[in-house]
């Protein structure tokens, strides 16, 4: 494939700052960055204590779900208006309303209350990354950036090994000066977020030149109609019926909702949400369908993975949340190393290639991951899973950032993280809903296999292992279920609501539960890794793009070259 180089006509740039600058810009980046990046990962470790509380273990997907949703639909809101205001005050206005939203989990009574109020803190979510990578954009040079957009990265690393050990010592306390464990996840929030606020007011010193947008609210409205039905059918099709009435609906309105917010984005041109014509450039589109399958395999796999390590390795929150790590430490590897290389030659189309085969090829080891795999083998493959990670998160959003003019920089920025938002929501919804929707079927058929050996009618009537009383309960319910004619069919059910009691168990008499939770998460890894292969095509079709020389030399110009015109 030819060589070209990146652009069409470019609007001036402004003198370049020094290294100094715009480490002092990234200090209060990254302070709003670690907010968002920390409560993501205390909040997954945590989750499935918070789901047992609440007595809905099946139904949180609900509250990742409604994050996204609202996260997703805010980030080219955020884009766009943060070209007309100028970005610092919308990254201000993003880490207040996030705030709010964490005091409001605090109150949550049950799993819609909970989702309603995750809900609130995705409306200031939705600006936090995208306006930070926005403002690297508008500073940094591209050959640069993915070497300081590594300094993000170092924060989601950060976060990641601090947020499950933080959230796994809060959910683990009954109490602390009398508000529930787990309510603290939330709250820790706060005076993280005053400290972003006064970081990033000191620190974050940008010029501004308004541009004078008209909002797309039209359109922002039309894409809600098109997202919200169809998640909420990923999220209810298993208990409606994926072709029940109330189903087909939720098909109608979404399809109504997307083709209403074609016609507006076409009628609103240059003022749209998500500027279509961006969309014809080939670097965009290939990078933006990328995105929303990685988007989907990335949140399948991170959704699934907490819960079988809680669930069938019985591991605390803060237990899981370190054994984590080896894919953390392969998101930073493979992210430092990306963007190390990238710096160095200007090119970037060749990780985003290699990222998207390892995760497929990690998603599909998990996928022979089972109740008895011992850990160590289940680690590797999360290291690989984390380096496929690192090799596309920079270099999609360069390789977007690149293709447009300046002055588009904004929406540009949005729209790689929304398409990677809209697989994300799309994922966990999805994916989540599989896992559940396919547990009831392999705890029953796992019960069916298992129960009648004799090791389990002998740790049925003299268990040797877990609580007492939670054998004894066990022992009865069994009982009843198999008088009912639906041997493990009912308990199997009540593990979908509270999985608490699994743990508490005899190893043997758990068995059949560790073993149905970890063959539905194997079918979500399948799906997850078929998924991933789609993203691997599109990453294919990328162009190869050179990012010009490094800040300082003289840019050699190249009889070869082909310059491409913005939009092809």
């Amino acid at each position: 494939m030819d060589e070209v180089t990146a652009g069409g006509p470019r609007t001036a740039a402004p003198a370049p700052l020094s290294h100094k600058e715009i480490v002092t810009i990234l200090i209060g980046l990254m302070m709003g960055m670690f907010l968002a990046a920390l409560d993501q990962t205390i909040v997954a470790s945590a989750m499935r204590v918070i789901a047992d509380d609440l007595q809905d273990l099946a139904g949180q997907a609900w509250v990742t779900t409604a994050y996204l949703i609202t996260a997703t639909i805010t980030t080219p809101l955020y884009g766009k208006l943060g070209d007309i205001y100028g970005r610092k005050k919308l990254f201000l206005f993003a880490i207040t309303i996030f705030t709010i939203g964490s005091m409001l989990c605090t109150f949550a009574w049950s799993i819609p209350s909970l989702a309603a109020f995750r809900a609130v803190q995705g409306l200031g979510a939705g600006g936090l990354f995208s306006l930070a990578l926005a403002i690297i954009g508008d500073i940094v040079p591209p050959r640069e950036r993915a070497k300081y957009q590594g300094y993000f990265l170092a924060v989601f690393g950060t976060s990641s090994v601090i947020g499950p050990v933080v959230g796994g010592i809060l959910s683990d306390q009954e109490t602390i000066l009398g508000i529930t464990g787990w309510r603290w996840v939330f709250l820790v929030n706060v005076p993280i977020a005053i400290a972003a606020l006064v970081v990033v007011s000191r620190t974050l010193h940008l010029k501004h030149t308004r541009l004078d947008h008209r909002v797309d609210y039209w359109g922002a409205m039309a894409l809600t109609v098109t997202l919200v039905p169809l998640l909420i059918v990923a999220e209810q099709g298993r208990q409606w019926g994926w072709d029940s009435p109330t189903a087909i609906a939720c098909y109608v309105i979404g399809l109504i909702g997307f083709v209403a917010f074609i016609l507006i984005e076409r009628s609103m041109a240059e003022e749209a949400l998500i500027p279509l014509r961006l969309f014809r450039n080939r670097t965009i589109a290939s990078a933006s369908i990328s995105s929303v399958f990685i988007g989907m395999g990335m949140f399948g796999g991170l959704a699934a993975l907490p819960l079988y390590l809680q669930i069938v390795k019985g591991s605390s929150p803060m237990e899981a949340g370190l054994q984590l790590l080896p894919m953390t430490l392969g998101i930073m590897a493979g992210s430092i190393f990306s963007g190390q290389m990238i710096s160095r030659t200007g090119r970037y189309r060749i990780f985003p290639i290699i990222g998207s085969a390892l995760l497929v090829l990690s998603l599909f080891a998990f996928h022979y991951v089972g109740a008895d795999t011992p850990l160590w083998q289940t680690m590797i493959a999360m290291v690989f899973f984390g380096i496929g990670l690192g090799f596309n998160f920079q270099p999609l959003t360069l390789a977007v950032q690149n293709a447009v003019d300046r002055r588009d920089m904004g929406v540009a920025t949005s729209s790689a993280t929304f398409t990677r938002q809209i697989g994300g929501t799309l994922g966990t919804a999805v994916f989540l809903s599989i896992l559940f929707s396919q547990a009831g079927t392999k705890i029953t058929e796992a019960f069916a296999a298992i129960a009648p050996t004799p090791a389990f009618q002998a740790a049925l009537r003299n268990p040797t292992g877990g609580d007492p009383a939670a054998n004894k309960a066990f022992a009865e319910q069994l009982a009843a279920s198999q008088q009912s004619g639906s041997t493990g069919g009912g308990i199997g059910g009540a593990a979908l609501s509270d999985s608490s009691f699994i743990n508490q168990l005899d190893p043997t008499l758990a068995k059949p539960f560790l073993v149905g939770f970890s063959d539905a998460m194997s079918v979500v890894f399948l799906v997850a890794a078929g998924v991933l292969v789609l993203a691997f095509v599109a990453s294919l079709f990328l162009p190869h793009v050179d990012l010009g020389p490094k800040p300082g030399a003289e840019a050699a110009e190249d009889d070869d070259a082909v310059v491409v015109p913005a939009g092809h």
